[in-house]
């Protein structure tokens, strides 16, 4: 590649867009400058299967097709990392486990198909927690990716879209597909620095994805900024004959996702300290702190938000994990009862603790979800966005246990149990310069409104971004 060339990696995906459309650089140029980079970056695990010569063919026909005159979309030609959990026909999709090492998908899941026809270029498949089931993105059974902020120790890089999160912030895609069933889009962005966006339930079609919870499985981005997520999504988004929950979700919900984002923020509120579903670190504390700091002095005034007395964050928590363990027993119990199957011991017992809910127990978690949407949705009336903690913590060295990042998935899965529209921001570090992040919430629908409330905060959480040093990685 050309010397001018070698910051590639860490330009925003419009900004490779334009570059493309404008004939500064071709879609090949771009794929194979990743490609190099994936390749040169084996060490930090990102890649579960990296779809090089499907990649350069993808990036060949839509190089040909702008010669023509002919551009499939607004994303023409950059290149996307896609989650392991979302099928593409021919390559292999594992969900994170060695019982399924080696399984081909036999059809490509509606969302890479959207991809494809826009004219993306999808360079692999990356790693994440095995089943999906976990938060620190530690996978024993396949290696887990490195979080590229410490290249000493082995630290947690978010899950359960570890390989995501990692790719994008090493420079090794410019935006990635992830999955957020209880964070887990969330979870790696917040850890390595970055956006992540979960939409509401409905929003992305799940039709070929292999799932965790249907219930609460849904699709999200990770990037390195807000209108990258916003851009994506509005590509994905809409009903599909094949998803019932796009169908359910309000069009004109989809239409307000699609109209041009909105100039600053519309009514902010934050939750207040004593209704937070886990309590944080100092480090996490004097990151929230300082994120107040630089709120107010740009003009912020956030309103203090105390949601009503039936609705705890903290019980939320609880029955999205029960929903979660109960849905993923029907898909894999199977597999985590039979002691012959390799699976994590950690995750084994995580599914297998699903087989001893009982059922009334799930469809009573069920009807108290339905009620906290209805009791979010009415308490957050005149609000276009709550802002609470993303995470307690930055990310630890991983445990055997897996225990070390509970209070990460307490914050972040309450957004899930309410269908939430959640997107978390960059917002600081902690002493050892590891990111921390924090996160804003929407009632399901409310996806438009959210990201102008990230797109104005955005700059303000993080007036001076960073970047991870890549020297140890041979990047």
């Amino acid at each position: 590649m050309p010397a001018q060339n070698t910051a590639l990696h860490f330009q925003d995906a419009h900004e490779l867009a334009r570059a493309i459309r404008q004939r500064e650089l071709s879609s090949r140029q771009i794929t194979v400058h990743f490609l190099d980079r994936i390749e040169r970056a084996a060490a930090l695990a990102a890649y579960s299967e990296v779809t090089a010569a499907r990649a350069l063919a993808q990036a060949d026909a839509v190089d040909r097709l702008l010669d023509a005159g002919i551009l499939l979309g607004p994303l023409h030609g950059v290149p996307v990392a896609v989650k392991d959990s979302v099928q593409w026909e021919g390559v292999t999709a594992s969900l994170g486990s060695g019982a399924l090492q080696g399984r081909t998908s036999g059809q490509t899941a509606a969302a890479l198909r959207k991809l494809a026809a826009q004219g993306m270029v999808v360079l692999g498949k990356t790693r994440m927690t095995e089943f999906a089931f976990g938060l620190s993105g530690q996978n024993p059974t396949q290696g887990t990716a490195r979080n590229p902020w410490d290249a000493h120790a082995a630290r947690a890089p978010g899950g359960s879209s570890s390989g995501s999160g990692v790719a994008v912030a090493a420079g090794l895609a410019p935006l990635a597909l992830g999955g957020d069933t209880g964070g887990s889009v969330r979870a790696p962005a917040a850890l390595n620095g970055l956006v992540g966006y979960k939409p509401s339930t409905g929003v992305i079609s799940l039709a070929g994805c292999l799932p965790l919870s249907d219930t609460l499985d849904v699709l999200g981005s990770i990037s390195r900024n807000v209108a990258d997520a916003r851009l994506l999504t509005q590509l994905l988004a809409g009903p599909d004959i094949d998803d019932a929950a796009t169908l359910a979700f309000p069009a004109n919900a989809v239409a307000a996702l699609r109209q041009p984002a909105r100039r600053g923020a519309g009514p902010l509120a934050v939750l207040v300290p004593e209704a937070w579903p886990a309590p944080l670190a100092d480090a996490g504390r004097q990151v929230w702190e300082l994120a107040q700091e630089n709120l107010a002095q740009a003009g912020f005034t956030p309103t203090p938000w105390c949601p009503p007395a039936a609705l705890s964050f903290a019980r939320m928590a609880d029955d999205n994990s029960l929903v979660l363990a109960y849905e993923a027993y029907r898909h894999y119990g199977a597999l985590a009862e039979d002691p012959a199957q390799p699976l994590w011991e950690v995750v084994r017992a995580r599914i297998a603790a699903g087989g001893r809910i009982a059922q009334a127990d799930y469809e009573a978690a069920l009807l108290r979800r339905a009620a906290d949407m209805a009791a979010f949705a009415q308490a957050m009336q005149g609000v276009d966005a709550l802002l609470m903690p993303a995470c307690d913590q930055a990310a630890q060295t991983l445990d055997a246990g897996d225990a070390r990042h509970a209070g990460l998935g307490k914050l972040l899965r309450p957004a899930n149990f309410l269908g939430a529209a959640a997107i978390s921001l960059p917002a600081g570090f902690d002493a050892e310069g590891m990111p921390i992040g924090v996160q804003l919430l929407a009632p399901a629908g409310g996806d438009a409104a959210l990201l102008d409330c990230a797109s104005a905060l955005e700059p303000v959480l993080a007036p001076a971004p960073r970047r991870p040093d890549l020297s140890a990685w041979g990047l």
